[in-house]
């Protein structure tokens, strides 16, 4: 494991506000050299579950999956400052995979495995576990549509050819698949273990993987408290890398930030996780602390509406909180400049393809109240605003400002937090009508942003949105291989 591995672990049918960054403190004993390093990592909240292809998963959850499975391949990585890296989503480097092979015009991969690689429990990796992980990801919903944007979508596309050989197979090739490989959601799971603690009702060990792990990758669960903490121990038989510096990492939930903070001034902790945008400043002019703060260009935080629910199926409506939101106010107040805004655009029609493009709208009280008057709503009307209180930091005064804003206009809303452990499920349901998040594209291409964002029944079409014409483009999009007509 190194910094990545922890650094990875951050129609109108929504308002984005900002593009993002990573900001987090490193004590100066993170840099002791050695085999030795015991790396104590303080973060707001911890993982729910050890499952890659599991419902609900919160962010921390995605950092315990990348260092406990391997995949077949991984990102390469750039380095951006002395010591610290970010993936490179263009570059392939093999994990489980020591080599492969791309024949018939991208449409045939075959992998060939590290013969050495094996489970946490000795038992060795085999081709077979990743025909059955991959056929797992494919059957379960919280993965299925993540690897179906790679074309990875049916087991008959699975091929065991012996051991350490697999195959895949494809109608036509696609530019996504090798990236939805390097993903968690294609980690590579012992299915014999899986297999073992697996039911009728349950075939595919879905409660029991939530609560163990049956992973090969460079780390495994030494200890596991659920909500206080958790001990991930290098795995010494990792054969899928360089065998990692750090011996063992303690990470614990220190829901305060201040705390957090304090903790690594004090030379209590290593590293603080989740820094409150307000306190950066502060925290840099700290010389007992080194402040490591990267732009996250495909990560954003938006205001969004479930289309499908009224008021919000008007678009009228969207539109007017569109011009009636405090958007410099929130940009400031909130997250305090730090980001790049996504809102004030000049047109609707950008010069260039580039992903995230900010929308075209900017606070306008007059234009807010007209919209609403035409949409019928012209003495206003309740509704709610809701937010993940794991993200109180930045969404409550986002929530505040929405609803005093929103008042001048005369819609009265009342804020609802949510506690962390129901806000995935909420949203995979839809039941949340008006809301704040955050989130981020695991690429930065836009046909593959908006295939994500504003397409299908999942989670991730955060305002369930639905509109043919835009489908048609997005795919169109997705096969085209001439960079002008893109």
């Amino acid at each position: 494991m190194d910094r990545r591995d922890f650094l990875k672990t951050g129609g109108l049918a929504g308002l984005f506000l900002s593009v993002g960054g990573v900001s987090l403190p490193i004590g100066r004993a993170f840099a002791r050299e050695g085999d030795d390093i015991t790396l104590r990592v303080l973060a707001e909240d911890g993982p729910n579950s050890r499952d890659p292809h599991g419902d609900g998963v919160n962010r921390a959850a995605l950092g315990t999956f990348t260092n406990i499975y391997d995949r077949l391949v991984n990102f390469d990585r750039i380095e951006v400052a002395p010591g610290l890296y970010r993936y490179d989503y263009l570059k392939f480097k093999g994990e489980l995979a020591e080599s492969w092979e791309v024949l018939e015009d991208g449409r045939v991969l075959v992998f060939h495995l590290r013969p050495d690689a094996t489970f946490h429990d000795g038992k060795p990796v085999t081709a077979e576990d990743v025909r059955w992980s991959l056929e797992r990801g494919i059957n379960l919903p919280a993965s299925k549509r993540q690897l179906s944007t790679g074309s990875i979508t049916s087991a008959d596309q699975f091929e065991v050819v012996d051991a350490h050989t697999f195959r895949m197979r494809f109608e036509k090739a696609d530019r996504y698949t090798m990236p939805n490989l390097a993903l968690t959601f294609a980690s590579v799971i012992n299915a014999e273990a899986v297999k073992a603690n697996a039911t009728a009702e349950d075939p595919w060990g879905k409660e029991w993987l939530r609560n163990n792990a049956a992973g090969g990758g460079a780390y495994k669960v030494a200890n596991w408290t659920a909500g206080q903490q958790v001990i991930y121990d290098r795995f010494d038989d990792w054969k899928s890398g360089d065998l990692p510096r750090i011996r063992r990492a303690v990470v614990q939930v220190v829901p305060a930030a201040p705390a957090r903070v304090a903790a690594v001034t004090k030379g209590d902790a290593d590293v603080a996780l989740q820094l409150p945008p307000k306190d950066v400043a502060a925290i840099d002019a700290d010389p007992k602390v080194d402040l490591i703060s990267l732009p996250v260009t495909n990560s954003f935080r938006f205001v969004a509406f479930n289309t499908q629910t009224a008021p919000f199926d008007d678009v009228r409506v969207r539109q007017a909180i569109a011009f009636a939101l405090p958007y410099d106010a929130m940009f400031q107040g909130a997250i305090f400049g730090r980001g790049t805004p996504l809102y004030g655009a000049a047109t609707d029609q950008p010069e260039t393809s580039s992903f995230p493009q900010p929308y075209p709208y900017a606070t306008d009280l007059d234009r807010a109240r007209a919209l609403l008057a035409e949409a019928g709503h012209e003495g206003g009307f309740e509704t709610s605003f809701s937010y993940n209180v794991a993200d109180a930091i930045t969404a409550d005064p986002i929530a505040l400002l929405v609803q005093e804003q929103l008042g001048r206009i005369g819609i009265k809303v009342v804020i609802e937090k949510v506690p962390a452990a129901q806000w995935g499920t909420l949203l995979t349901e839809k039941k949340v009508p008006f809301y704040v998040e955050g989130s981020s594209a695991w690429f930065n291409d836009p046909d593959y942003f908006f295939r994500i964002f504003f397409q299908g029944d999942w989670r991730w079409n955060f305002g369930a949105f639905k509109n043919e014409e835009l489908g048609a483009l997005v795919e169109k999009a997705r096969w085209e291989t001439d960079k002008d007509a893109y």
